[in-house]
């Protein structure tokens, strides 16, 4: 092969291995965190251990926050039929923002025998954040309300934000170093993308992708030096 072509073709490799480590960036990450709940119940108190996950994707001017539960609590001395049972949740903030976020979702699907964990099914609501920054989500209080009567879950570990989100608010742009876009119906770079984990591991794999750019593009110009003193 002349050096020429070898040069282009190293040239070539570089910018591939390059866009392939910024490709492979996560976009995003959920921690999954164990939040201990005592529930107060129409007969007693009980107490119940999930794990819960909570993910942010951009929708409008807002975002779609949904709750997930991936273990039952509390239970109903009775079977609860079809559609016996409404859950409802509180998300705490902080970060760049405070308060609370109401979510809810379907009542249950199927009958629930007696003497049962009750799972939950996936809670849902809109985030609309009033600046931008970065905003942390964490499991607040669930309530269930079923056959005419109330129980209150609250958490007691006080757990650990499931979410933080780079928010962007409507015609404002991220706190964070990369800029985005605010289209709604899905999510884009930089502040529209929840984080989670360390929030410089995009930026370390881009620069690393940079480097390994770099590094092939010095070797096809001495590669190509070393033709030009060869033909000499």
């Amino acid at each position: 092969m002349s050096y020429p072509k070898r040069t282009a073709a190293l040239a070539s490799a570089a910018a591939l291995a390059g866009s392939a480590v910024l490709l492979t960036a996560p976009a995003a990450h959920a921690d999954v965190v164990d939040v201990n709940y005592r529930c107060q119940t129409p007969i007693g108190v009980k107490s119940a251990v999930s794990p819960i996950d909570i993910k942010g994707v951009r929708s409008g001017s807002g975002y779609k926050i949904t709750m997930s539960w991936q273990k039952g609590v509390s239970s109903s001395p009775v079977e609860l039929g079809k559609g016996a049972m409404s859950p409802s949740a509180t998300i705490r903030l902080g970060g760049a923002d405070s308060g609370t976020l109401a979510v809810s979702g379907p009542a249950n699907a199927a009958a629930i025998p007696a003497n049962t964990p009750i799972k939950i099914s996936d809670l849902s609501g809109t985030y609309t954040p009033k600046k931008s920054g970065k905003v942390t989500f964490t499991a607040g209080t669930l309530t269930i309300k079923a056959l005419g009567t109330t129980t209150t879950c609250t958490p007691t570990n006080s757990p650990k934000p499931s979410l933080t989100l780079a928010a962007t608010a409507a015609g404002g742009s991220s706190s964070s170093s990369s800029s985005s876009s605010s289209s709604s119906g899905g999510t884009s770079s930089g502040g529209q993308l929840p984080q989670t984990g360390p929030e410089d591991s995009a930026v370390a794999l881009g620069t690393l992708g940079g480097t390994v750019l770099l590094a092939g593009a010095a070797g096809a110009l001495w590669l190509t030096r070393r033709g030009q003193t060869a033909r000499r």
